[in-house]
C-alpha cells in the first residue's frame, strides 16, 4: 500500500511517498518559497540525481498539484497515476483536547481544525489548506491527521493545568499541549526497541533539538509531561523561541518600549532564543564557530542552552523515578554528539544507574505514514465513510 504524507508549512509543503508495507520511501521532496514571485521544488528518487527547479507556486493548493505532478512525470516520477495512491498523511500541529490518536478526516475533523487554528494560526491553516488540496487532487483516497499535540494528551491535569484562575482553561482551553509529539513517540519507540525493553516498561526522556526544541518525559509509552506549553514558546532555549520566562518581564518590556501584543509575541517567537542571546545567528553551527573565535554571548547562549536541557533532564528524572534511557533526537540532537557525552559526564548519577544515554534519528514522516496505513486498513474493513471534495 502506497501512502503519501504531507507536511505543510506556512511557506513550504514536504512531501514523501511511502510503502507502508515494508517501510521503505519512494521518493521525497518539498516545494518553498509558496506565494513569491518563483517557487522551488526539490525532488528526491533514491539512487537518482535530485532534481531542483523553480516554479510558479501561488498557494498550498498549487503547491499540492505540482507534487502531483511530479510524482506522476513520465521521467522524475514515480507513479503512473495517483490512483496508486491509497492514503495522504497529513501533520497536523494542534488538534487541541478532541484528539488522542491519529484519526481518518471527516467533516468534523476539518471544523475542529479549522476551530484549533486560534491555538496554532502559522500552523493549522497551511495544513487545512494542504488537506483541502489533497482531497481535491486525491478525491477518493483517505485522508489521515496526525496531530503533534496527541501524543501529549495523556498528561494528567497535575502536569497540564497553570496556577491561573481555573475559569481560563474552562473557557478558552488554556493549558499545557505540548509538540513535538510525534516524534517524540518515534524515538521512544525505537528506544525501547534498541535496548530490548518492551515500551510499556520503558521510562526514558526524549529531547528533541531542532530549531524549535521540547523534551518530554515518557513513562510506559505514553507522555506524562513535557517542556513546550499552551504554545510551542514554553520550555527550552530554542533557535528563536525564548523558552521559559517570567510573565511579568513581558509586560515589563511591553510598557518601556511601547510593545503591542503582537510586538512582543513577534519579538519572543522570532528575535529570542539563541539568536536573541548571541547576537550571532539561530543556527548551533554558527554558534559554535563564534565560540571557537572567543565570541562570549555565543558562549553564554550556548551555555544557557545546555544548561536548560540539564535542568529538564533532572526534573524529569524526579517524575519518572527511574529513567532508562534519555535519547537524542533531530538537527542538533543528531548532529551533535558531543552534547549528548557531554550530558552523560554531568549527569554520571544516572548513567551510573544503568541510564542510557543514546542518539536516534527522527521519523515523523515514516509514523505518519505507519499511522496512516492502519487507518486506512481499518477504514477498508469497517466500511467507514471519510470526507471528499
Amino acid at each position: 500500500m502506497l501512502t503519501l504524507v504531507i507536511n505543510c508549512g506556512s511557506s513550504s509543503v514536504k512531501y514523501e511517498l511511502f510503502n507502508a508495507e515494508d517501510e521503505t520511501y519512494l521518493c521525497k521532496g518539498i516545494v518553498e518559497r509558496i506565494g513569491e514571485k518563483f517557487a522551488v521544488l526539490t525532488h528526491e528518487i533514491p539512487d537518482r540525481d535530485t532534481l531542483q527547479k523553480q516554479v510558479a507556486c501561488s498557494d498550498h493548493h498549487a503547491a499540492i498539484e505540482l507534487i502531483r505532478d511530479v510524482l506522476t512525470d513520465k521521467n522524475a516520477g514515480v507513479l503512473s497515476s495517483v490512483d496508486e495512491v491509497a492514503g495522504v498523511g497529513h501533520r497536523v500541529v494542534h488538534g487541541g483536547e478532541e484528539f488522542s490518536e491519529s484519526t481518518l478526516i471527516d467533516a468534523g475533523v476539518i471544523k475542529s481544525i479549522e476551530k484549533f487554528s486560534e491555538l496554532a494560526p502559522l500552523h493549522n491553516p497551511p495544513s487545512l489548506e494542504g488537506i483541502k488540496g489533497c482531497m481535491k487532487i486525491f478525491h477518493d483516497v483517505p485522508q489521515v491527521a496526525v496531530f503533534d499535540t496527541a501524543f501529549h494528551h495523556s498528561m494528567s491535569p497535575k502536569a497540564f493545568c497553570y496556577g491561573i484562575p481555573y475559569e481560563f482553561y474552562e473557557k478558552y482551553g488554556i493549558r499545557r499541549y505540548g509538540f513535538h509529539g510525534t516524534s517524540h513517540r518515534y524515538v521512544a519507540t525505537k528506544a525501547a526497541e534498541m535496548l530490548g525493553k518492551p515500551l510499556e516498561e520503558l521510562n526514558a526522556i526524549t529531547v528533541h533539538l531542532g530549531n524549535g526544541c521540547s523534551m518530554a518525559a515518557v513513562s510506559g509509552g505514553r507522555s506524562v509531561d513535557t517542556s513546550m506549553g499552551f504554545t510551542p514558546l514554553e520550555g527550552l532555549l530554542m533557535g528563536t523561541r525564548s523558552g521559559d520566562l517570567d510573565p511579568a518581564a513581558v509586560t515589563f518590556i511591553m510598557q518601556r518600549e511601547g510593545l503591542s501584543a503582537e510586538d512582543v509575541t513577534d519579538l519572543l517567537n522570532t528575535k529570542s532564543g539563541l539568536l536573541g542571546v548571541s547576537g550571532v545567528s539561530n543556527d548551533m553551527r554558527d554558534i559554535i564557530a563564534a565560540m571557537d573565535k572567543g565570541d562570549k554571548r555565543a558562549r553564554l547562549a550556548y551555555d544557557i542552552f545546555v544548561y536548560r536541557i540539564k535542568k529538564y533532564i533532572g526534573a524529569y528524572t524526579a517524575v519518572l523515578g527511574t529513567v532508562d534511557a534519555v535519547v537524542f533526537t533531530a538537527g542538533i540532537g543528531e548532529n551533535m554528539p558531543s552534547l549528548k557525552d557531554d550530558m552523560e559526564k554531568q549527569l554520571s548519577f544516572l548513567s551510573g544507574n544503568g541510564t542510557k544515554f543514546l542518539i536516534i534519528g527522527t521519523n515523523e514522516e515514516l509514523l505518519i505514514a505507519k499511522d496512516t496505513y492502519r487507518i486506512v486498513k481499518e477504514t477498508h474493513k469497517r466500511g467507514r465513510k471519510y470526507a471528499k471534495s
